[in-house]
């Protein structure tokens, strides 16, 4: 009596799991062993790398990464079964589709973690010459470098205020403040914030006055900004011939010489 009580017990346990809870993570969990079984150390890393450029996205980790790909692949190819036998297409063609289906969606999370990289990355660049100055500030008033960045880090959004945070809860943990600046430019690919790194480090490692790199960097920052700015506007005449010639143009002519081209067809008609 008392297994059969178990028994039911668990049954009804059971049957009160949401599907989620019966179906999902159970078929999550194998996917990430078996992500995890083909996943070489090398691709290992590769995957850490691209999630630390991501800004380790919340619920993404490198199994739950190897999971979605498999994931993908098995989703890839049935679209692409789907979408070629509904079609009626040739079997050279079907198993075109299915490799096609299995590729995209085997690289899937890599491309949508690039993705999210670059636009972090402009966001980073983009924020790097106001965090600069403000650090810069910061520093020039009486505190000190560490001060100075938890200021930064407090006052300012985005992805480099949680990148200035990071180095300084590295620095908290014990590790030393060249280690964790040299850790910040290897997790991103911004040129910009590298330099800053470097030119940090080597500032810390020599004994420079850290005011006067930063004022220097400062202004280094702010007239690469302002070269970037000139370089997009140089480029607007460019790119916009093409809906300027596609689309304004012919409206231009339409206006211009359809009343002259109905007028003649007009004359000729009578």
């Amino acid at each position: 009596m008392t297994g059969s009580s178990t028994s039911v017990e668990e049954l009804a346990k059971e049957q009160d799991q949401s599907f989620t809870e019966r179906v999902l993570v159970p078929l999550l969990e194998r996917f990430q062993g078996l992500g995890r079984r083909i996943t070489g150390a090398d691709q290992t890393e590769r995957i850490r790398q691209q999630l630390d450029r991501a800004g380790n996205p919340a619920g993404w980790t490198i199994d739950r990464v190897s999971a979605g790909k498999i994931l993908g692949t098995v989703i890839g190819i049935g679209a692409g079964a789907y979408f070629t036998v509904l079609t009626g297409q040739s079997a050279p063609v079907i198993v075109l589709g299915l490799a096609a289906g299995a590729a995209l969606g085997f690289f899937a999370p890599n491309i949508w973690l690039y993705n999210t990289a670059v636009k972090r990355e402009e966001a980073l660049l983009k924020e790097l010459p106001d965090a600069i100055d403000l650090l810069t500030i910061s520093v020039e008033a009486g505190l000190g470098f560490d001060a100075a960045l938890q200021q930064v880090a407090r006052k300012t959004e985005g992805p480099l205020a949680g990148e200035l945070a990071r180095v300084l809860q590295e620095m908290q943990i014990g590790r030393s403040r060249a280690d964790a600046l040299r850790a910040l430019g290897e997790r991103t690919q911004v040129k910009d914030l590298k330099t800053f790194v470097s030119a940090m480090v080597q500032a810390d490692a020599v004994g420079i006055p850290v005011g006067q790199v930063l004022r220097v960097q400062s202004s280094e920052m702010r007239t690469k900004r302002r070269q970037r700015a000139e370089e997009k506007a140089g480029q607007v005449p460019v790119k916009i011939m093409v809906p300027v010639i596609l689309f304004i143009l012919p409206c231009l002519l339409i206006i211009v010489i359809g009343p002259g081209i109905l007028s003649i067809m007009d004359a000729f008609s009578s």
